[in-house]
């Protein structure tokens, strides 16, 4: 009930945490357990962290294969990951159900032009930070943190003299990762939109609202709770996984501690946030791939 609340007034991040705490529960109502699992869901949906939310809609699934709510939410997860051909395949069992429910019936439609047209849609997978835009913010927040914050000029900007990019801190709300911006919860905690970049799989995870004091691990338990479909050697499991962030002056690598917290990232020495949006790499643990990829580099790691 608490849960509902928070998410009828869009605060979907408390809404997540409620949720939660109501599974941490384990009732053993597989029944109630789904409504939890698909309703969390739905509140990841909102926040842009689609990921988590189709994680939220399969596990729903295997506990009440007939719910319809998990169902349709998981085909919406994969159209925003532009995984047409599982959101078809999720229509279509959905359909199975229910032969007239509009929503499938509509998003098969869509999918499936989609997929023959190549389209993407939702987020991006060309490694560029979805984040761009520079709208007002003092920096006394990032200031008293000591979170260092660049922006890359375009073409038609002129230099910021600072170095330092200017952010709302308005709030968001969107269907879509695109515009993300850093946002200050009514607890005075900021929300960052965070990118997750796969270089070996050229593959991009985007969570919109990324708590300054959560840890990198409960993500990661949350993002890889089913492994992704790109994923055919089944290595990218939480806890077989390496984050990094780069420094690009220096040409140099650094190894995250899964267990800080995004904070504890951020006020690194050498860690500089780009156009709003922290970025972190993931790599398998000693996979070919990260150890061809790191050499020649300079690594430091924990």
């Amino acid at each position: 009930n608490e849960g509902n609340e928070y998410f009828r007034e869009k605060d979907y991040g408390r809404a997540v945490a409620a949720y939660s705490e109501g599974l941490r529960r384990r009732c053993g109502d597989a029944e109630l357990d789904a409504v939890l699992l698909t309703n969390r869901g739905a509140a990841h949906f909102h926040l842009g962290n689609y990921r988590s939310a189709l994680n939220d809609a399969i596990q729903a699934k295997k506990l009440k294969p007939t719910h319809l709510k998990a169902i349709i939410r998981g085909a919406l997860c994969h159209m925003e990951l532009q995984n047409f051909s599982e959101a078809i395949a999720w229509c279509e069992e959905g359909l199975q159900i229910d032969p007239k429910e509009k929503k499938l019936v509509e998003m098969r439609a869509k999918a499936d032009k989609l997929k023959l047209e190549g389209t993407f849609l939702g987020i991006q997978t060309d490694f560029s930070p979805c984040c761009q835009g520079r709208t007002v913010l003092g920096t006394d927040l990032l200031c008293e943190r000591n979170i260092k914050l660049v922006l890359e000029p375009s073409d038609e900007e002129e230099e910021v003299s600072d170095g330092l990019a200017e952010i709302s801190l308005d709030g968001f709300h969107s269907d879509s990762a695109a515009g993300a911006k850093v946002h200050l919860d009514a607890d005075g905690s900021l929300n960052w939109p965070v990118l997750f970049l796969y270089p070996e799989h050229e593959q991009t995870d985007f969570t919109v609202a990324f708590h300054e004091n959560s840890r990198f691990v409960d993500h990661l338990m949350v993002m890889f709770a089913e492994l992704p479909p790109w994923d055919v050697e089944k290595k990218y499991l939480p806890s077989n996984l390496e984050l990094y962030f780069e420094d690009e002056e220096r040409e140099e690598m650094y190894e995250v501690n899964p267990e800080h917290t995004l904070l504890q990232v951020l006020q690194h020495e050498r860690y500089f946030v780009k156009a709003g949006t922290p970025t972190v790499l993931v790599f398998a643990k000693r996979s070919p791939f990260s150890k061809k990829y790191f050499s020649g580099k300079t690594v430091h790691r924990l």
